[in-house]
């Protein structure tokens, strides 16, 4: 096959989308469950009067810290890599002999012999040395790079659609009580969510959704048992 048809091919890999990906469902799972469990537990506690309110207040919050505490991770983790970068460059200055030999060593191990990986070390150094060793001693790749700004407002965007699916049960005329309202309607946003992120990132959608679901379903059973405790405690 030609080589544009490899090319081709290529377009179909996920690994691009993984640094916006992980915030993005990292936040519509947040926001479905923090926002569910939040109005839950209120409304366990027999407190339905200000139910509204502390789902408003838990979408906002919610999405505020997402977005602040995903730019702060991800941006830590772009300085790590930087300071990699940084001290990568020091070393190849000092020792460039020394950087060879671990680069031949990288290649011995993946499978070369001594003499094929020198060839490749040696080849490699010459074209650039920096992103040799930056890829394959450190795994950095351009095109795996967290970014910051589109973690963040991936974060933000996705809490923030999440949380609104709790919320609008709880609007949602009922013949039962709100709870039950919020926990259909948060249920049917978890599946949303697993079988959007599995499509997404090319996995199976039945093992996606289910752990998603599972994780979301406990994290709404234990806050609406801690609700009922406080209810009964009489806090």
């Amino acid at each position: 096959m030609a080589l544009e048809d490899v090319y081709r091919r290529n377009k179909y890999h996920k690994t691009h989308r993984a640094g916006w990906l992980r915030a993005a469902v990292l936040g519509a799972n947040d926001g479905l469950v923090s926002t569910a469990s939040l109005m839950i537990g209120v409304s366990a506690a027999r407190a339905d009067s200000f139910l509204i309110t502390a789902g408003a207040a838990g979408i906002a919050a919610g999405a505020m810290s997402m977005a602040v505490g995903e730019y702060i991770s991800v941006r830590s983790q772009n300085d790590i890599e930087e300071s990699d970068r940084l001290l990568e460059i020091e070393h190849l200055a000092v020792d460039p002999a020394g950087e060879l030999e671990e680069l031949i060593e990288i290649y011995m191990n993946r499978g070369l012999d001594r003499e094929l990986a020198t060839k490749v070390a040696q080849a490699m150094s010459e074209k650039d040395a920096l992103a040799a060793h930056l890829r394959d001693e450190l795994g950095q790749f351009p095109h795996t790079k967290a970014r910051p700004v589109q973690a963040s407002v991936a974060s933000a965007l996705s809490f923030t659609v999440g949380g609104l699916v709790p919320f609008a049960g709880a609007l949602a005329p009922t013949v039962g009580t709100k709870v039950m309202s919020i926990i259909v309607f948060t249920l049917l946003g978890l599946i949303g969510t697993g079988v959007l992120s599995a499509r997404i990132a090319g996995s199976r959608y039945l093992k996606t959704t289910v752990r998603i679901l599972i994780g979301g379903s406990l994290g709404m059973a234990i806050t609406a048992g801690i609700g009922s405790l406080v209810h009964l405690s009489g806090i």
